[in-house]
């Protein structure tokens, strides 16, 4: 699914048709397919497919319109639509992309489907990798984002806390990573309270999964994963509406599994730290209430304003031991706020972080390779929002629902004291309707323009 086919003279064409070189791709294809395209009604509009006749029935080529090098709303993942578009087949770009690279891997981001419980067995196109491109780079990250994105699309049923923890462990023990787990009542002894507080109504123990790898000498980078396999609200439960969506509050754990994926994969030069706090946040007997305040591992005491703040809870105690580390670089993944989403949509995570040299590189290379963020201020101000009333600090801000998701970041960032760098991502990890290199459903977001960011830094040896 996620492999480039092997070049082949037999491979049917693909033109690349904007109005900026339709005239040139008419005398490319010839007078008689010209013809016949323009009396199907083709135009060189963006998204529009033309399959060409050839002789006997065969298929001779397709023209595939996309904006013109100037349009503002220029995609460079447009040819994504070829994977789903076409019929079964060997492809190759009859004329180069405006973006070779994010052409071809938007090609085979597009060829997922979450195909555990339905099965999806239609043929699907191939195509030739472009010249000039890193074919076995552009496949592993396909990989990697697949694998993300099975991990968001699981039912709560299918991957509950257990099944998550496994994953994280068969991604560590893939790459001979050292791996550790505490899970239920041993939480407590291991001083990870907040985790133990938030999960230990549910039917599955709650759980950290915390994974080392690459040299010990090497600089030090810390992923941190909210992993809510399942989110009822707690005790201040969802509507029904609200918790549709609910097997994807583990989005953050999957983001930061898939980042670790692409680093170990790569062997960048670095001692990776992975930490995922694992739960599911249920309703029984010993659910945590509202009001209730808790010791967090740093020793903040911590006042429930709201159950379904429970993100932040467990993010705290993970934060607080990978920051006991002091590492170079500490980055966090949450889908955390629905406040997120309202400033800046689905398509667009907020980042928070104080460090502005950080700032400016995540903003450069999530340009570079089209996976957008946008960072947000962590205002100071907005303290006084997450003050306790009988706790150091509340998990609810006091803002009647505003600056919500910069509150959350707030909250976290008084958990991160050591860390030289640190930036929290509050993603929404789901494609609300398909795109054009992906289905409606799971998505991973941040994990491409970070893998580029580290890989800059951190080069193999």
């Amino acid at each position: 699914m996620h492999a480039f086919a092997s070049p082949t003279p037999d491979a049917t064409p693909v033109w690349l048709v904007s109005p900026d070189n339709w005239e040139g791709v008419k005398t490319s294809i010839g007078a008689a397919a010209t013809a016949f395209a323009e009396r199907c009604g083709f135009k060189p509009k963006a998204g529009r497919i033309q399959l060409l006749p050839g002789e006997g029935g065969a298929l001779a080529g397709a023209l595939f319109g996309v904006d013109g090098e100037s349009a503002p709303t220029r995609d460079p993942f447009a040819a994504g639509k070829l994977a789903t578009s076409l019929p079964e087949g060997v492809y190759r770009f009859a004329n180069p992309p405006h973006d070779a690279d994010l052409a071809a891997l938007g090609f085979l981001l597009a060829l997922y489907r979450y195909n555990r419980f339905k099965s999806d067995s239609a043929p699907k196109p191939r195509l030739v990798a472009p010249d000039g491109v890193d074919k076995d780079r552009l496949e592993r990250i396909a990989a990697a984002v697949a694998f993300g994105r099975d991990l968001v699309n699981a039912p709560a049923n299918a991957l509950g806390p257990h099944a998550l923890e496994q994953e994280a462990v068969k991604l560590a023990e893939q790459f001979d990573a050292s791996v550790s787990m505490v899970r239920g009542e041993e939480l407590l002894g291991a001083n990870f309270p907040l985790i133990h507080a938030v999960g230990r109504a549910a039917a599955e123990e709650p759980r950290i999964v915390d994974f080392s790898w690459g040299r010990e000498d090497a600089p030090k980078v810390a992923l941190i994963g909210k992993g809510v396999t399942f989110d009822t609200g707690g005790l201040d439960i969802k509507p029904a509406s609200g918790m549709e969506l609910m097997k994807k509050d583990m989005g953050g754990a999957a983001t930061a599994l898939t980042l670790a994926r692409l680093v170990m994969q790569e062997g960048l030069d670095l001692r990776l730290r992975v930490v995922i706090p694992i739960v599911e946040n249920a309703i029984s007997a010993p659910a945590m209430r509202p009001g209730d305040v808790l010791i967090s591992r740093k020793g903040l005491s911590v006042e429930v304003g709201n159950t379904d703040a429970e993100g932040r809870l467990i993010l705290a105690d993970a934060l607080a031991l990978a920051d006991e580390e002091a590492p170079e670089l500490m980055l966090d993944f949450a889908t955390l706020t629905g406040a997120a989403r309202v400033a800046l949509g689905p398509d667009l995570p907020p980042f928070y972080t104080d460090d502005e040299t950080l700032a400016g590189s995540i903003g450069a290379h999530a340009a570079r390779v089209r996976d957008p963020l946008w960072r947000l201020p962590l205002w100071r101000p907005y303290e006084a929002m997450i003050e306790g009333t009988v706790g150091d600090i509340s998990n609810s801000g006091s803002g009647g629902g505003m600056a919500g998701s910069i509150t959350a970041a707030l909250f976290l960032r008084r958990f991160v004291d050591k860390a030289k760098a640190w930036a929290h991502f509050d993603v929404y990890a789901w494609n609300p309707k398909p795109r054009a290199h992906g289905p409606a459903g799971g998505e991973i977001q941040a994990a491409r323009a970070l893998f580029e960011l580290l890989s800059e830094r951190y080069p193999r040896r």
